[in-house]
């Protein structure tokens, strides 16, 4: 079976929605997913600038990157290489995350930037969304568009990237760190999906990708429903509470969760924004909910005159 065909298809199909001019970044690792949507953007005949990022957590990472770059020119695109400096907020990998996508926001200039994310990568979102309690929009998983990100390959599988790497003659990249347990998606996908897929007889990828699909959808008026909900209950740099309690509570908790990023929350999960929840519909006279901070002061919310707004504790 010609997998090279399948994922040109994907591409084409994507580029004619999304990309009507027929420019467009990669997002190129030298793995074998992003090298294949480099070479079916090429085949299905994008203008393609690969913009290859090196993160700088592999002695050898310049030379994989640079190995990239020019594996992009023989298939026929432009290509650049990006040095990032990653930190350490958040542990490693979502730290290398967010250099990584900073780096190509900065390079893309006017074009989408497409990624190799597969259907196997959008199951194991979902699969990381529930486990982490964060909400339907964790669980709806990734966008095949949300501009200026392009996912053309949401609906093909690693196996179909693999096969067309091979049937085109290229060699990807093997990165280590997709094989180390250390990190949680790789042990999901080393382990938990193999398990469920024993357990339920297969087909949990393709499932999973369907529930992400069909919440998409709803979560996406509710976002918008909630903006417009947002904007009524803000007052100052905080939230009225008697505004915010007349809401749905599917509402309700989007607007407190759009607050409390904007506020500098560390992480607000489920149980951060119940917790801020109770001190508008459950308000008891109870102390402030803890949100994030550093190594000198605790960041806090609080309820003060019926309106939310956050304090700085010293710890």
């Amino acid at each position: 079976m010609d997998q090279t065909r399948a994922v040109t298809r994907a591409v084409a199909d994507f580029a004619t929605k999304y990309v009507p001019d027929g420019r467009a970044c990669v997002a190129l690792s030298g793995g074998p997913d992003s090298l294949a949507l480099t070479a079916g953007a090429v085949a299905a005949g994008l203008e393609v600038h690969a913009l290859v990022v090196d993160h700088g957590l592999q002695s050898d990472s310049a030379q994989t990157a640079s190995a990239a770059a020019s594996l992009a020119r023989d298939l026929g695109a432009s290509a650049q290489v990006l040095t990032v400096t990653v930190g350490g907020d958040g542990g490693l990998e979502a730290a290398a995350r967010v250099a990584r996508y900073q780096a190509l926001n900065a390079a893309r200039s006017d074009r989408p930037v497409l990624i190799g994310h597969t259907v196997d990568d959008q199951a194991e979102t979902v699969i990381l969304g529930l486990a982490r309690g964060s909400g339907p929009r964790s669980i709806a998983g990734m966008a095949s568009w949300r501009a200026p990100w392009g996912r053309p390959l949401l609906g093909v599988t690693r196996a179909t990237t693999h096969a067309a790497c091979e049937q085109w003659g290229l060699t990807p990249y093997r990165d280590r760190h997709n094989d180390d347990p250390r990190f949680t998606r790789v042990r999901v996908r080393n382990e938990v999906l193999p398990l469920l897929d024993d357990v339920l007889s297969g087909g949990v990828t393709a499932a999973l990708a369907r529930t992400a699909d069909v919440l998409r959808d709803d979560v996406d008026l509710l976002e918008r429903l909630a903006a417009d909900a947002f904007v009524d209950s803000v007052t100052g740099g905080g939230l009225n509470t008697k505004t915010l309690a007349a809401q749905h509570p599917a509402l309700r908790r989007r607007v407190l969760h759009r607050w409390l990023m904007d506020i500098g929350a560390t992480e607000p999960t489920a149980r951060v924004v119940d917790a801020a929840d109770a001190l508008v519909v459950r308000w008891r006279g109870q102390g402030p909910v803890a949100i994030g901070g550093d190594a000198e002061y605790r960041l806090v919310v609080v309820r003060r005159a019926g309106v939310l707004t956050t304090d700085r504790l010293a710890r």
